[in-house]
């Protein structure tokens, strides 16, 4: 990866925070080639908000349609039994602990909401 690539790490479950700032920001990102790559990371509680919400997910299915690279927390999706859903929508589910400290070592910026 290079500088300029962007890694977003969504871990929260209010659904305002989500459309209203990380969603609207990431398709922005990329449609307005402020970032050439972003990767969108689901974990924690935002992986049940994600399989709750049909909006959040047409959005997601926009993210991938617009080659944002989305992946999710495979533990956490796990703990809210939704791995196989989010899979369903086009989410790569994996373990995230090491590719997250990758990002982190690499010359990426990485945000979190």
């Amino acid at each position: 990866m290079d500088n300029d690539t962007l890694v977003i790490v969504w871990t929260s479950g209010d659904i305002e925070v989500a459309q209203n700032m990380v969603f609207m920001y990431t398709l922005n990102a990329k449609k307005n080639q402020w970032w050439k790559n972003i990767k969108f990371i689901i974990w924690g509680l935002s992986s049940k908000l994600l399989s709750e919400s049909k909006q959040l997910q047409e959005q997601i299915k926009e993210f991938i349609n617009h080659d944002i690279t989305v992946e999710a927390c495979k533990a956490c999706a796990d703990r809210y039994d939704v791995s196989e859903y989010l899979a369903s929508l086009g989410v790569e589910v994996k373990y995230m602990g090491e590719a997250l400290t990758d990002y982190l070592k690499s010359n990426n910026k990485v945000i979190t909401f």
